[in-house]
């Protein structure tokens, strides 16, 4: 069989977390969704269930897959309803909604609840995407505070640029939001942080707060937090060679010969490509883990296949095991490489098979 996999630690997964609810001081609510960022939403729920506080996804549908396979911990609708369709699935299933349009606090009032419901309202505070404005968010609330189905509802918000330390954004955006919150009766719970809010701005670490991407050992902060240095990477994606070929200097590559060699080379051919998610545009000397011990990329990547110089690696050769991201290898160092974003890696995967763990 194709020897590429991705191992997903569910054991890190969990330190993640309850690094995460010891920052944020309160309850956390683990995003799950995209497939738990490309780790596997089910298994990833199960490892988190008997601890984490609540699950978010972004649609239905991924709550219901989580609902499907037994979990029964709240789930948080991140993009709330998009029609009085699912209404009745809401309810049914018990999920958590996100309110962030007028037409949506509009359609609750038309709707003639049989069991209690949790409400996120969502304030746009700066970042110009989902949520009400502040003139429409305390008359929202009143509104749907005035719904006797209403059991309880969170205040929240959503930061546009929280991992540039130095930007302003956060704090005009926190204050955008306290103004807000201040037309709404004491005592309201609130949720802010996302997970680079969580590492680097502590002031918004309120009631609940909602680690995406830290979950997963990864972050995008543009300068160091010791927060940040004690997350554990969750995916190991892994191949093996699959031929070695020794090469002399001046040769030529891969498609367009964007690398050419300058000295005798030994070449490694390893079954991980472009098809497989590995980014396609890495470029030459983005580095990779060779048997435990750095080494580098050389030339394109195919969709199939990447090549890597084993030159200075001469217990290497085939069947030797190449580490792209991992524990040993940050996922955003590979992705500043590319042009790409942790994100998009570890979301990006396909045809690999992913091994849970722990």
């Amino acid at each position: 069989m194709r020897p590429s996999r991705a191992t997903i630690d569910l054991d890190a997964l969990r330190h993640n977390y309850r690094h995460a609810r010891a920052l944020g001081g309160g309850r956390a609510l683990a995003v799950v969704k995209a497939d738990a960022y490309g780790h596997g939403a089910i298994a990833c729920a199960r490892a988190l269930e008997p601890e984490a506080d609540g699950f978010g996804v972004a649609c239905i549908e991924e709550a219901l897959e989580l609902r499907e396979a037994g979990i029964r911990a709240p789930i948080l609708l991140l993009e709330g309803f998009f029609d009085a369709g699912e209404l009745p699935l809401i309810e049914h299933h018990d999920l958590w909604t996100v309110v962030a349009s007028p037409w949506q606090v509009e359609l609750l009032e038309r709707h003639r609840a049989a069991r209690p419901w949790r409400v996120w309202l969502k304030l746009d505070s700066g970042m110009h995407r989902l949520g009400l404005s502040p003139a429409e968010y305390g008359v929202a609330w009143r509104r749907l505070a005035a719904l006797p189905w209403i059991e309880r509802m969170v205040a929240m918000s959503h930061f546009s640029r929280a991992d540039e330390l130095a930007h302003a954004s956060t704090p005009e955006q926190l204050d955008t939001f306290d103004a807000a919150l201040a037309q709404l009766p004491p005592g309201v719970p609130v949720s802010l942080a996302n997970s680079a809010a969580l590492m680097a701005w502590p002031a918004t670490r309120r009631d609940w707060v909602r680690p995406g991407l830290m979950l997963y050992g990864s972050h995008m902060l543009d300068a160091p937090r010791a927060e940040a240095g004690a997350l554990r990477a969750v995916m190991t994606l892994e191949s093996k060679v699959i031929a070695v070929r020794e090469l002399a200097a001046g040769e030529p590559i891969g498609y367009a010969g964007t690398f050419t060699t300058t000295r005798p080379t030994r070449v490694g051919v390893v079954a991980a490509g472009y098809a497989d998610g590995y980014p396609q545009y890495a470029t030459s000397g983005t580095p990779v883990v060779i048997d435990g011990q750095p080494g580098e990329l050389i030339g394109r990547v195919s969709m199939d296949m990447l090549t890597i110089d084993l030159t200075d690696h001469p217990r290497a050769g085939l069947g030797s095991t190449v580490e792209l991201w991992g524990p040993r290898l940050p996922v955003a160092d590979v992705a500043a490489r590319s042009g790409n974003s942790p994100y998009r890696l570890l979301t990006g995967l396909k045809r690999v098979p992913r091994l849970h763990r722990g």
